[in-house]
């Protein structure tokens, strides 16, 4: 199948093919005589793989390894659920500090009398961060 056909087969645009096709992540296609790209079943099962690694959170680099561990029939699945349970563990640490993100952006709101006056904790925070952290030490936050 050609590109367009790959693209509309793996929900992959064909921009991101190429670009895949280019830094190696998936096998350079075969070309017809007249130089367009052709793909086959086993490329767009990769394509369609890549995807849904990326949705996710994948990064490309982990997504190499895994295309690698999943085209490798004779591997033991010790490292792929290491792969996988190495990115939970991140997503759970980017999870946390959003949540603390989020519980200061909260706090600073809820100091804000959101009314009239130019007075505004948030916008103090934001040109004066050393403050909102001596005061969050200060008060055990």
């Amino acid at each position: 199948m050609n590109i367009g056909q790959a693209a509309k087969a793996s929900s992959v645009n064909a921009k991101l093919i190429r670009y895949y096709e280019s830094i190696g992540l998936i096998p350079e296609a075969g070309r017809t005589a007249s130089g367009y790209r052709v793909y086959t079943k086993q490329e767009v099962n990769i394509l369609r793989f890549v995807k849904r690694a990326r949705t996710l959170g994948f990064s490309i680099e982990r997504i190499q390894h895994l295309v690698g561990l999943w085209r490798d029939k004779d591997r033991a699945s010790t490292e792929v659920k290491r792969v996988a349970l190495d990115h939970v563990a991140e997503l759970e640490a980017k999870i946390a500090e959003m949540q603390a993100m989020a519980d200061t952006l909260r706090e600073l709101a809820d100091a804000c009398h959101g009314d009239h006056r130019p007075d505004c904790p948030i916008l103090h925070d934001l040109a004066n961060p050393e403050a909102t952290v001596a005061c969050h030490q200060a008060h055990g936050h």
